[in-house]
């Protein structure tokens, strides 16, 4: 029987076309990165499976990644996320570093998920990070990252929008007001996280089999009825819980002052699904109707380094997947044409004396920095600026021999200009070409 020629299911083959797209965004992802001052880290492809158990959630461990036993009876897995290796790192070096951190890296994961548009069983993530930034101050310089990083391919505010919560004023919800107990509070986190994805009639259930009295059932709707920060501040005053939502209320005056406050919005119903979140989080969320949802996701850590035993230290990042990138993109016409390779200059010759000639004078134009496809093997020259413009090249390059001397003629095909030069006549070429 033959073998399948297809990928294992939920992966991808990337063939030199989707490499270009994906180089493409990665290199946008670093340059990004960069400007805000973050380092590249890296971690290993396995982490054993207490790293996740200790704070990654329920779902993820019983329904996501994949584990195994290895040769030395460890108990591992493939990296579902980046955050716990994260978190393990930064354990072992932030006390001999000076704060805050600010780290980053393009991680490849995989889950077991059920393929779909915007979700695969392997992809990369763009993972960025600060940990130890004073109160605030770390969700403002990560949130900016991302409104810059979406807006410098021409996102603006009527294509995406930043949805932000807080889990300490979730937690005031149900500890102050509704007085659920631990196992009541996980449940209805759960239900918040589904509250948009069910219908009304379906989330009213929900609820009701967690919350039995009217009045809290009540009072717990018309918090998810909030839609903007005045709104949230006046619950807040109404219920009288402003000392635990202290920090989140000089957030979004912080927040009003920014170039980000056009891209915020207010939710309750975003709590994100891992259980290591402990204040801010957020979702970036698509409007287009076609691509209707949440494109990434993060919020702050404060105790994620105490599964090692350390002090807590402040933590806030978020992970942004290249397929829901690639959608996003793509949906908005705001990721380009990448169907062609780009070089700068392709060689050519139509005798097999100009054979040597034409290895030469790639091969130095090379040094010189210039992306060069030297055609292998001469080319009858009725072919040449079909193939050329097939391959996605903007010059080329014909090598002829004539009078005993060996000529180089470069042509420009978007502006059908020609230079006529001696082969050793690199500066000429790339001046051209440049």
């Amino acid at each position: 029987m033959a073998l399948n020629k297809k990928p294992y299911k939920g992966c991808r083959d990337f063939f030199p076309k989707d490499m270009r797209v994906r180089d493409f965004l990665f290199s946008r992802m670093k340059k990004i990165a960069e400007e805000f001052a973050f380092e590249p880290y890296d971690g290993p492809l396995l982490e054993e499976v207490d790293l996740y158990k200790a704070k990654s959630g329920d779902e993820l461990i019983n329904d996501q990644i994949y584990s195994f036993t290895d040769r030395g009876n460890r108990h591992v897995a493939i990296r579902p996320e980046m955050t716990p290796t994260v978190a393990r790192m930064v354990a072992n070096v932030h006390k001999q570093e000076s704060k805050p951190l600010r780290w980053y890296s393009i991680p490849n994961l995989m889950r077991y998920e059920k393929p779909q548009r915007g979700r695969v069983r392997e992809h990369w993530q763009f993972n960025v990070d600060v940990f130890g930034a004073p109160t605030n101050l770390g969700e403002i310089e990560i949130l900016s990252l991302i409104k810059n990083f979406l807006t410098s391919f021409g996102a603006d505010q009527t294509m995406f929008s930043i949805l932000l919560n807080d889990r300490k004023v979730v937690d005031a919800v149900f500890n102050n007001l509704l007085k659920l107990d631990k196992d009541s509070s996980y449940k209805l986190y759960k239900v918040i996280d589904k509250a948009k994805k069910v219908t009304a009639e379906k989330l009213d259930t929900m609820i009701s089999e967690i919350i039995s009295d009217d009045d809290q059932k009540t009072l717990f709707k018309s918090y998810l009825a909030l839609n903007n920060f005045s709104q949230l501040n006046e619950f807040i005053t109404a219920n009288n819980i402003q000392d635990e939502c202290l920090e989140f209320i000089h957030f979004s005056e912080l927040v009003s002052q920014l170039d980000i406050n056009d891209f915020i919005q207010y939710d309750p119903t975003i709590v994100r699904g891992l259980d290591y979140y402990t204040g801010v989080v957020f979702e970036i969320f698509d409007k287009h109707p076609d691509n209707n949802r949440a494109i990434a996701g993060g919020g702050a850590y404060a105790n994620l380094l105490q599964i090692f035993n350390e002090s807590p230290l402040a933590g806030v990042g978020f992970g942004l997947g290249d397929v829901t990138l690639k959608d996003f993109l793509e949906t908005h016409n705001l990721l380009g044409d990448f169907s062609k390779p780009k070089n700068e200059l392709f060689i050519v010759y139509t005798s097999e004396t100009e054979e040597v000639a034409s290895i030469n004078l790639a091969n130095n134009l090379r040094l010189q920095g210039l992306k060069v496809e030297s055609n292998l093997g001469k080319m009858k020259f009725n072919k040449i600026f079909k193939l050329a413009e097939t391959k996605g090249h903007n010059h080329v390059a014909i090598i002829e021999q004539k009078d005993d001397k060996i000529n180089v003629q470069v042509k420009n095909l978007t502006e059908r200009t020609t230079l006529d030069c001696q082969l050793t006549e690199f500066d000429k070429i790339i001046s051209f070409i440049k």
